[in-house]
Order: structure tokens, then C-alpha cells, then sequence
């Protein structure tokens, strides 16, 4: 029997959502201590380590990694899926992101993510039909103005697509809009390094067959993804400062054409795409495509870690005060998606982002559970916003602590160990404190090291994180805690390009020639437990992927996980 105290509590949080009743049922039917454990379950995400074959470009292999090497020997392991269908993407083809590998992570479940969701919305015909585009094409038939494009120019369908671009440039033309600007950044991540001309040249076949006396369309400016605009978690503002100069007042160097400004900059620099300089496009000495007063702007990028500051920009009141943007013109601004939902940025979108709710982030605060999640700036965002399904903030203040160690503003391949020694001084530092059941951290080497293509660099970020690993494992140990040792998505294991045969492709000097996207790897998922591992045994995960992680961080901590979220690795012996 219930008795009537904790009837009125159950009818109480009824009246809040279904979600909570589960929480509550989960209490009552706490699992018997089959598996709980005395200490802390300590989740560590290796950001970018996927499982890929030997081979000379297998950056996590080669390594130097006694830590790893033992876990993986020793210890109680699976491979998990991380890219496409398991995480919400549109097909098996379409590799994983930190984004919604996090999402996966931290929701226990599978949603349809971004770029499924514009798609979508795209071949339904409703982002044409909803309010914010016709407010956006509105405004410029009314006012005679320019409809800009700025976002990400690939189709690496990580951040963006380039077909949605070109979709939505052939609908503004029907709709009768005069004027389109695209405003190009350049990638070299997502996809081959050096490929920005692969998509410049057809592109522009692409707008000179829509070109006539009634449209104009042309690209206006651009620049490497990590050189303007595309900052993230305001690591360094200055990268979206150079982007308002570039897209919107004009001010930059000027070239004839995109191709001009690509081939020129290669030449002098050597960059790679993602590094190379902000460029405009002028004729006869002036930008043909500076963003004014009564133009409308959309910001095509779906993902939002790198669409938020530039959203904000183009926002931000009087009291914005992270550069001087010099001249604000009065737009009309949306994003592709709503980027922050509880902040909400932009305050006008073409598509609703996926609505993620009963994350484990919630269970566990509504549970009582007390949590700790840190990672340096790169990452931040991952392991609190992207991990409670797309929130700012916390659940509850009074039982969640989140650490965020500021990034060095230096590339990343002049020093590959980042903060991961911060970042493992963190966890000790909540282990050791015992205040804490939950631990989350997130490791960014691998990732943003393997982004740069440089395979050196890259081992060594390899084998920082390993120096972490044994560390923080002694902690766990004498708290008596388990450890659940994963990654988000492949990029490390991966370094060089390969052919379809598997060959490794070569530059013309003879050099391998660097990978700086993700992989379409999985990834490991290592139980480390030296006190507990009789209680429970690991399931054949066969097809399971990410979000099956949180089912069994809930059971490793004496919960039944919520019928919702996908099943456990583990079960009871």
C-alpha cells in the first residue's frame, strides 16, 4: 500500500507530465541493489577516438596508449554506433557530430536530427509555407532588397547542406524576390580539405542558369569556417567580428570571383580551406553584396553550436558588446533552426528544431542524484546543453555543478594536449570531493586536434588524453566507483583520405593527403568496474549505438532506466 503522503506526491508530479510519474515509479522500484555502486559513475567522453582497422593514418592505433591498450584488454568492452540512423541522421552514409553523439548521450534516446528535419521540411514544401519565410521574402519584395544567404558551403551535412541553399535560392526566385547574396564559408572539415573549388564551380553554373533580367543572384563573400564567423561557446568573438566585416559592411580584401579569391590565397598561404582568409567580392572597386538597411538575412546553418554568435550579432540591441559592429542595419534575421531554445536564438527560424525531452540529465536531478559535468570551451556546451537535449542551464541548482576551463585561443595543432590535464583535475577534484554520484567530462583532443589534419599532432593529442585516463582511473578506485569509457563519433582514427579500394590518396608531392572530417567508424564503450562487475554482465550489442549509454549509467547507479530510452549494455547476473 501507498500511503497517503506519497499518493499526493505521485498525483502532484502527474500534474506536471507523464515523464515525472516515471521518475517516480522508478523510485519505488529502485533495482535491489543488484548493481548500484558504493562510489561515483564517472562517464568519459573521448571526443573524436573511434574503432578503425591498423593502417598508417589511425591516429588513436599508433599512439602511444598503455591506458587504453589495458582497458581494451582487459576490461569489459563493446563498439557502439555513432553516425547516421543511430543518432538521428538521415541515412547511414551521413557521419556523426559531437552534437548529436551528445544528444544520444545524454537523452538515452534516438531524435531526428537537423538536417533530416530540414530536408524534410524542404521536400514537404512547409518551411515555404510557414510565417518566417514568407516574412523573409515579404520584406524584400516590399522594400526591392537583397535576401542574403550566410552559412556553411559544403554538403557535409554536419553543420549544413549545400542542396538546402540551392532549394532555397530556386524558391526565392519563384517567389519573386529580385536580389539574392550568398555568403560562403568555406570548409575543409566536414569534407576534403582542399575541395572548396569542387562546390564554388558548380554552384556558380548553378546561379548563372536562375540568372536573368529579374533575378540577381551572385556569391558576395566569404572565408574559411575557422578564420570568421563560425565561433563557438564565444571562445574567440574576433572570428565573428572579422565575419561582420567580410558579410555585412563589405570591408575586406576584394576579388573578381570566389575561384579568384580561393586560388589566390592557396597560393600564398598554403592553407587549407577551413584557414583560409576572409574574402569580398567587388565589382569595379565596390562589394556587390553588403548587408543594408530593409535586407533580410538568413543564416543557413541547421546545427547551432556555430550559428548562436553571429545570431546574436545580428540581434543584439545597444547593449551587444562584443565588438563594435560599426554599422547595424535593420534586417530581418532568421536562422535555418532555433538554435537555443531556452535563450531563444534566433527569434525567428524556418524550421522547429527536434524536441528532446526526458534526457538523462532530468532523471537524475529529479531523482536526487547529485551531478558534476566538466570539459574545457571547445566542449562545454556538449556535456551541459547539447547533453540535456538542447537546454541552457541546469535542472536543478542545488544538485548540479557544471565546470567549464577556458580553451587557449591558439590552433590547435601547436598544442594537441589542450586543458585535458585541467580537465582530468576536474574529475579527481569531484571524485575525491565525494559530493558527487554522476561525473561527466569530455575530452575534445581527439576531435579538434584530428580537425586540423595533422597526423603528428594529432598522436600526441592521442596520447595526452591517455596520460588522463590512467589518472582519473586511480580515483575512481579509491572511491570505489565505475567508469564508463566512451567517445561521441570517430575523426583520430582516421587521418588520411582513402580510395574507394581503400588505398590511402596522396597530394601531388607524394605526401598522404590529410582527413579532417569525422568517420563513419564506431566507437568504444569500456565498463571499467573493479568492484562490482559480479553483479551485472554486458549484452551483445549488436546494432546498439550511443543512446544506450544512459540506460546503463541509470542501472549502474540502482535505477530502472524510463521505458523511453533505449536499452541497457548491461543486465543483472
Amino acid at each position: 500500500m501507498i500511503d497517503r503522503k506519497t499518493e499526493m506526491r505521485y498525483n502532484k508530479l502527474r500534474m506536471k507530465r507523464l515523464y515525472r510519474k516515471e521518475i517516480y515509479m522508478v523510485k519505488l522500484n529502485r533495482l535491489k541493489k543488484e548493481i548500484g555502486v558504493e562510489g561515483p559513475v564517472v562517464t568519459i567522453v573521448m571526443d573524436g577516438i573511434g574503432l578503425a582497422p591498423d593502417g598508417p593514418g589511425n591516429a588513436v592505433k599508433n599512439a602511444y596508449t598503455p591506458t587504453l591498450d589495458m582497458l581494451m584488454e582487459k576490461y569489459p568492452w563493446t563498439s557502439l554506433r555513432a553516425h547516421g540512423t543511430a543518432v538521428g541522421l538521415m541515412s547511414d552514409d551521413d557521419m556523426g557530430n559531437s552534437e548529436v553523439g551528445h544528444n544520444a548521450l545524454g537523452s538515452g534516446q534516438i531524435f531526428a536530427q537537423g538536417a533530416k528535419l530540414v530536408s524534410e521540411s524542404i521536400q514537404t514544401g512547409r518551411m515555404f509555407e510557414g510565417e518566417t519565410w514568407r516574412v523573409l521574402v515579404d520584406n524584400c519584395k516590399a522594400n526591392r532588397s537583397t535576401l542574403h544567404f550566410i552559412g556553411l558551403f559544403s554538403d557535409g551535412n554536419v553543420h549544413s547542406h549545400i542542396d538546402h541553399l540551392k532549394a532555397m535560392i530556386e524558391r526565392a526566385k519563384a517567389d519573386g524576390v529580385g536580389v539574392v547574396r550568398v555568403h560562403i564559408l568555406l570548409d575543409g572539415r566536414d569534407v576534403g580539405e582542399t575541395s572548396a573549388l569542387e562546390y564554388v564551380r558548380p554552384f556558380e553554373a548553378f546561379l548563372a542558369s536562375l540568372r536573368d533580367t529579374s533575378f540577381d543572384v551572385k556569391i558576395a563573400s566569404g572565408g574559411g569556417r575557422m578564420k570568421i564567423t563560425m565561433d563557438r561557446y564565444e571562445a574567440n568573438w574576433k572570428m565573428v567580428e572579422a565575419g561582420w566585416h567580410t558579410h555585412v559592411l563589405g570591408d575586406g580584401r576584394q576579388f573578381a570571383s570566389a575561384e579568384e579569391a580561393i586560388e589566390t590565397y592557396r597560393t600564398e598561404t598554403g592553407a587549407i580551406d577551413q584557414d583560409l582568409p576572409a574574402f569580398v567580392i567587388a565589382e569595379d572597386g565596390k562589394p556587390v553584396g553588403t548587408i543594408e538597411d530593409g535586407d533580410s538575412v538568413v543564416f543557413f546553418n541547421f546545427r547551432g553550436d556555430r550559428a548562436i554568435e553571429i545570431s546574436k550579432a545580428f540581434e543584439g540591441g545597444s547593449d551587444f558588446d562584443k565588438f563594435d559592429r560599426i554599422r547595424v542595419p535593420k534586417v530581418i534575421y532568421a536562422g535555418m533552426l532555433e538554435y537555443d531554445g531556452d535563450l531563444h536564438i534566433p527569434s525567428r527560424y524556418l524550421v522547429a528544431p527536434p524536441a528532446i525531452s526526458n534526457t538523462m540529465g532530468e532523471y537524475l536531478a529529479g531523482t536526487g542524484v547529485t551531478q558534476f559535468a566538466v570539459s574545457e570551451t571547445q566542449k562545454y556546451g556538449h556535456v551541459t546543453y547539447f547533453w540535456n537535449g538542447n537546454r541552457s542551464g541546469k535542472f536543478d541548482e542545488k544538485t548540479e555543478t557544471y565546470v567549464e576551463i577556458p580553451s587557449d585561443i591558439v590552433p590547435f595543432e601547436q598544442r594537441p594536449w589542450m586543458q585535458c590535464a585541467l580537465v582530468a583535475d576536474k574529475v579527481i577534484e569531484a571524485i575525491e570531493s565525494g559530493k558527487y554520484r554522476y561525473i561527466r567530462a569530455n575530452f575534445p583532443n581527439g576531435d579538434m586536434v584530428g580537425h586540423t589534419g595533422n597526423y603528428e599532432a594529432t598522436v600526441i593529442s592521442v596520447e595526452s588524453l591517455d596520460l588522463e585516463l590512467a589518472r582519473i582511473l586511480k580515483a575512481v578506485d579509491a572511491a570505489h566507483g565505475v567508469a564508463i569509457i566512451t567517445a561521441d563519433h570517430g575523426n583520430a582514427d582516421e587521418m588520411y583520405e582513402t580510395d574507394k579500394k581503400g588505398g590511402m590518396k596522396k597530394n601531388t608531392d607524394g605526401t598522404p593527403k590529410a582527413k579532417t572530417s569525422h568517420t563513419l567508424n564506431p566507437v568504444p564503450c569500456i565498463l571499467y568496474d573493479n568492484f562490482y562487475s559480479d553483479r551485472y554482465m554486458m549484452k551483445k550489442a549488436d546494432g546498439m549505438g550511443l543512446a544506450n549509454v544512459a540506460a546503463t549509467t541509470v542501472n549502474l547507479l540502482g535505477y530502472e532506466a524510463p521505458s523511453m530510452w533505449c536499452e541497457s549494455l548491461i543486465e543483472v547476473r
